[in-house]
């Protein structure tokens, strides 16, 4: 990936409706040099799919949470029992003192409890932790700029 590829993810991140056209003019391509290497990283599984920001609060995730979850067992198998829970954003096998780190958004603290309750029924899970943001100073994507090697 050079950094003409970089320069097209980074142009895409910020808006993905844009035409070849402009993204080629923002790079320094043609409309059809610039579609052609956004599907070659299409083909690629860099752009692994397109899709639009939705405000969270706006329809009905207005309470974030992060879930660590203590398990009895080995987690590796239970990424379908997480993924079928609509409320879960996100899940991780992780290193530390949890097993699981799950991103968890729901309109209410009383459906936090609920899903809290489904995830204690997930076989392996021993115990859950559950930390609720207050504020969110900043997401931001991955950047598709070359970070620096140490």
């Amino acid at each position: 990936m050079d950094h003409i590829d970089r320069a097209l993810l980074a142009q895409l991140q910020q808006d993905a409706t844009q035409s070849y056209a402009a993204l080629g003019q923002a790079v320094g391509l043609s409309a059809g040099a610039a579609h052609e290497r956004v599907r070659k990283l299409r083909e690629r599984g860099v752009i692994r799919r397109t899709t639009a920001e939705v405000d969270p609060a706006a329809v009905g995730g207005g309470v974030l949470a992060y879930v660590m979850v203590n398990s009895t067992a080995w987690m590796g198998d239970s990424a379908k029992d997480f993924a079928a829970l609509p409320e879960i954003l996100e899940a991780h096998i992780i290193a530390g003192s949890a097993s699981v780190l799950v991103k968890v958004r729901t309109a209410t603290t009383g459906q936090l409890q609920d899903v809290l309750r489904r995830i204690h029924s997930v076989d392996g899970v021993g115990e859950t932790r559950a930390t609720i943001v207050l504020e969110t100073f900043f997401e931001r994507p991955v950047s598709p700029q070359a970070t620096p090697e140490t």
